[in-house]
């Protein structure tokens, strides 16, 4: 890899690919000039890097403390715990009762409730598929998925299963009699559609019929005597009944139905962070690129599919007459988000009296800059992002409320450097730190004029859990840790601290990811729970896991759970900071523990090999049981720390883990052996940068900053780039 040509610009030395990309594609068209621009980069930089090496500083001396503590405190003793945690400041005092007061939020975010997709923006293909996830094939979901059992004749094939089929029309039609009921009889019997009198007028064979609850009906396109397609509304979601005769599978239809569209992924976040591998100013562009045609409107990639080729496009607005036959335009695309990196990580993509700047306020301004874009309409082509004049940005890895205001604190000064009104950049603080989840209420006050969005995630949560408690014990096998006490108490606290903080019709609450993208019908059974709990949003892995996931949300009516958590809901802070520790090491057999340390280190180096060699930050890697998982940083970071803590307390020796990475490490190679371009780790151990980053990750990960994944990583995947 060639080295990076720098344009200087005052004490900033600038990658002159991203210097071109900011001067030429996003400064001209939002009014902003270009050497004024640098010279307020420069000087916000300046303000913000010494008070972002500050809150670092303090999450290691607290850690310092944290670690200290429990080397001179065994047994346990919760109380004497908790007291010290207040001490030293890391329980912070809860703030008087308030509300946040954001406004201008898409409805999107504050009233409409339903399924959430993260994708990394450095990949166009799945950016758009995500963008244009609001709107998803119930047909086709439950054809190609096991919603639908592979028994009695409906099993999946290379040609199309008449019978798989009657079953996918016949599950629709159950779902049309659960949220949109008839007045007489069942969709079943339903043979047409006619516009009368601004309502809809249901045909069957017996007799007309109407919808039980006429307001549900809100447009239709086509002609009144014989619609296209009807447009129906339930728990504030769409559903089109599309209607066709002449095609295939309409035509076979009594009511000439050709599919049921939902509404689906409401929300997308474009991801920055975890779900990407951005090491240098190559990758940083293609990122920023990517969110410009994004937020521009005309991001294309070409798709060459079963020989096919094509472009892939944002797709455009939908179209219908309103019941009074007036024009009715519906967004065709899921309202975005963008992820900025947290406070840790720099990149050498700018460089500050020659040191990396912090990654994190290098994202702040540019992906705000680009989001200015969609605020000028700098492309009139109608596909713009927020209706409201916001720009929606998701700050990840945030310890405590200092950092919380340290980030509002630079989204004011961004405001400022871009000409943007105050609180322009609404924020999103994610819960997934201990020290934020037991200051929560305080941390959302910090930023309560622009929060939107909170959510809980378990994987980096636990992550962190295990890395601040590293000293007290060893912790119980990693699939237990999801059944303890603490981990539920975390989840509820989430809602609740929303709920009482004003987000009810104002902000998101969401949950977590579904990890295993083929297992849909055990996602339909247990990711209810998460609308059941009071999340208004909550993160799948595809979108056909966004249109089956969008059923969840017209099962539970979310504001009406919310609205009873808010006098019921406790936040059992006591309960989070149980720390979920194997008191009893000797109840596990030797078998127990070198499986455990097989299906974590299989995990890390199934993921890590494509983070370093390819540079792909999120995809499905199958497990120790040939199952594929979606994985990012976050399912690194809890299997590389657990295997820390079990050597730390030896648990495991470190000459066992290297076996067992070798030995895993064959295992990855094989799994992977369909794919030309892999590289094998076995048994070339000595030479392979992904396997020793893997491996680093373990017997360096108790001494990594607050357990995170990506210094080593980004080492690596450097180290890689100069090699090829």
């Amino acid at each position: 890899m060639p080295e990076t040509k720098r344009i200087q610009v005052g004490q900033l030395a600038i990658a002159e690919e991203l210097y071109n990309f900011v001067n030429e594609d996003v400064l001209p068209q939002v009014e902003l000039q270009t050497d004024r621009f640098w010279q307020n980069f420069e000087q916000l930089l300046s303000e913000f890097i010494p008070d972002n090496k500050k809150l670092l500083n303090r999450r290691c001396e607290l850690q310092q403390k944290i670690t200290a503590y429990h080397q001179n405190h065994q047994p346990h003793d919760f109380e004497h715990y908790k007291n010290f945690l207040t001490e030293i400041g890391y329980l912070q005092p809860e703030p008087a009762d308030f509300e946040i007061s954001s406004t201008n939020v898409d409805e999107e975010i504050c009233t409409i409730a339903g399924p959430q997709l993260v994708v990394p923006v450095m990949n166009a293909r799945y950016a758009l598929n995500a963008v244009n996830a609001r709107w998803g094939s119930l047909y086709d979901a439950l054809y190609g998925t096991d919603v639908i059992a592979e028994t009695e004749g409906a099993e999946r094939g290379k040609q199309f299963n008449p019978l798989r089929g009657a079953k996918v029309i016949e599950y629709g039609r159950e779902l049309l009699n659960q949220f949109v009921p008839l007045v007489e009889g069942k969709w079943q019997q339903v043979t047409g559609f006619e516009v009368e009198h601004n309502q809809l007028l249901v045909k069957t064979n017996d007799e007309n019929t109407r919808l039980f609850n006429q307001i549900q009906f809100v447009g239709y396109q086509g002609h009144k005597q014989q619609p296209s397609a009807i447009l129906l509304k339930h728990n504030n979601l769409h559903l089109v009944i599309e209607i066709d005769g002449e095609d295939i599978i309409g035509k076979a239809d009594l009511a000439f139905i050709k599919d049921i569209k939902l509404e689906s992924a409401i929300t997308t976040i474009m991801d920055c962070e975890d779900s990407v591998a951005a090491v240098d100013a190559q990758d940083k562009t293609l990122v920023y690129r990517n969110w410009l045609g994004l937020m521009q409107g005309n991001l294309a990639e070409s798709i060459v599919k079963n020989g096919k080729s094509s472009v892939r496009r944002m797709n455009p607005n939908l179209e219908f007459y309103a019941t009074d036959d007036s024009p009715l335009t519906l967004s065709g695309r899921s309202l975005m988000f963008v992820r900025n990196v947290g406070h840790l990580m720099t990149n050498p993509a700018i460089l500050l009296n020659g040191q990396e700047i912090p990654e994190g306020i290098m994202d702040g301004v540019i992906t705000a800059a680009i989001g200015k874009h969609d605020l000028l309409n700098t492309i009139d082509n109608g596909l713009n992002n927020s209706s409201q004049g916001s720009i929606y940005i998701v700050k990840p890895k945030m310890h405590g409320p200092d950092e919380v205001a340290f980030a509002n604190r630079l989204f004011n000064a961004i405001e400022d450097m871009l000409g943007l009104s105050r609180y322009t950049l609404k924020m999103g603080i994610m819960d997934e730190e201990r020290r934020t989840s037991v200051n929560l209420k305080a941390c959302v006050e910090k930023a309560k004029e622009r929060v939107v969005f909170i959510n809980t995630g378990f994987l980096d949560r636990t992550g962190d859990e295990i890395h601040t408690s590293m000293a007290a014990g060893p912790f119980r096998p990693k699939a237990e840790l999801k059944s303890m006490p603490w981990i539920q108490a975390y989840e509820e606290s989430n809602v609740v601290v929303g709920l009482k903080t004003g987000f009810l019709g104002k902000a998101q609450i969401g949950k977590g990811m579904w990890p295993i993208p083929d297992q849909m019908a055990n996602m339909m059974s247990a990711k209810i729970g998460h609308p059941q709990a009071g999340a208004s949003t909550a993160w799948v892995p595809s979108p056909t896991a966004a249109t089956l996931h969008a059923i969840h949300y017209h099962q539970v009516k979310v504001p009406a759970v919310q609205d009873s958590l808010v006098n019921t809901g406790k936040s059992d802070i006591d309960t989070i900071l149980q720390i979920p520790l194997q008191e009893d090491v000797s109840c596990l057999s030797k078998e127990d523990i070198q499986a455990e340390l097989e299906n974590n280190a299989q995990g890390i180096l199934g993921y890590v090999v494509r983070w370093v060699d390819a540079g792909v930050g999120c995809s499905k890697v199958p497990d120790i049981n040939n199952v594929g998982l979606m994985e990012d940083r976050a399912t690194c970071r809890i299997s590389s720390q657990h295997i820390a803590n079990w050597l730390y307390h030896c648990v495991c020796s470190e000459q066992q883990v290297v076996d067992v990475m070798k030995k895993m490490a064959a295992v990855v190679d094989q799994q992977n052996i369909s794919d030309i371009n892999y590289e094998n780790m076995s048994p070339y151990f000595e030479t392979s940068i992904a396997f020793n980053a893997a491996l680093d990750l373990v017997l360096k990960g108790k001494n990594q900053p607050s357990g995170y994944t990506e210094p080593l990583l980004h080492r690596a995947r450097l180290a890689k780039k100069v090699q090829n």
